[in-house]
């Protein structure tokens, strides 16, 4: 029954219609998009990062040479309508091979992330719920891998398995699993004492399903976080690799092992140099845009 206020005589809902007149809550995921959304560095970062996609998928459609055709007479070629980021040494077209380059540190990023992501939370998920000598186990393992640095550790991975794009991945995922591990682990140590963790195991709930329907699902914030950052570091990562000759092998089309072939002509052609270090860039940095957007989303701490 509606009440009417004596001086304007407006009808006052009643407690019924006010609770159907209230929107209910987004939920937090969605709110995290929204909050992406507004982010612009972070949309900028999602459209440099859209772009290498697309380029890397379609990539056969969008260049007109070979990516491995030499041509001698064409070798040192500045950028011109036939080649429009110039040639290198041997004659090859550098925008097919930043094209094509494209997908190989793309796939770099995507698998090496997802490897040291997996073993990492794994193993974080372990040391922080179960505690004690599980805890110290992994967490020495871990402060033993970060006493070195990540680069050298990753050319003593390489220098053991042998230098190759494959061994580079498997090098870049490994030395990337602590700063998961740490990152899961600390994030669980602050879970496990909540109280519907608690009435889990009251229930007799047993402690695998616990992990994977409790633990891992209130731990996903900071892993999204840090596996967008990572894939901006695995790139470089795997681009020193190739820099230094432990990753891709020629032929192949990734970008550090261009800028290695190229490093003697930096005054003499600049734009063998110029373009592969700008690709490197751009993807870098539109990782980290989209990663620092994404940290703002998610962390409540952030939001205004």
């Amino acid at each position: 029954m509606e009440t009417v206020r004596p001086d304007k005589q407006t009808p006052i809902p009643s407690p019924e219609q006010e609770a159907h007149t209230v929107p209910a809550p987004a939920s937090p995921w969605k709110e995290a998009f929204r909050q992406l959304r507004r982010n612009k560095l972070a949309v900028v970062g999602m459209f440099i990062i859209s772009f290498f996609i697309l380029i890397a998928v379609f990539a056969p459609l969008l260049t007109p040479h070979q990516v491995s055709t030499m041509n001698a007479a064409d070798r040192l070629q500045g950028p011109s309508a036939d080649y429009w980021f110039g040639t290198d040494d041997l004659g090859r077209d550098i925008f097919t091979r930043i094209v094509y380059g494209a997908r190989i540190s793309l796939m770099v990023g995507f698998f090496a992330v997802t490897g040291a992501l997996i073993f990492g939370s794994m193993l974080g998920i372990l040391a922080g719920y179960f505690g004690r000598w599980v805890d110290m186990l992994i967490s020495r393992v871990f402060d033993i891998m970060l006493a070195f640095p990540s680069i050298l550790l990753a050319i003593a991975i390489v220098a053991i398995l042998g230098p190759s794009l494959q061994n580079a991945l498997i090098a870049i995922a490994i030395i990337n699993i602590p700063i998961f591990g740490r990152l899961v682990r600390s994030k669980v140590i602050s879970i496990r004492e909540e109280e519907y963790i608690m009435a889990a195991k009251a229930q007799g709930m047993k402690s695998g399903r616990i992990l994977v329907h409790h633990v891992l699902p209130n731990s996903m914030a900071p892993i999204i976080v840090q596996a967008t950052l990572g894939f901006g570091t695995a790139i470089l990562e795997a681009a020193a690799l190739g820099f230094l000759g432990l990753g891709a092998q020629p032929p192949t089309p990734e970008w550090g092992r261009m800028l290695s072939d190229a490093r003697q002509y930096i005054t003499s052609a600049p734009w063998t140099v110029l373009f592969p270090g700008l690709s490197i860039m751009l993807v870098v940095l539109g990782f980290n845009m989209i990663g620092d957007g994404l940290r703002d989303a998610l962390d409540p701490k952030m939001k205004h």
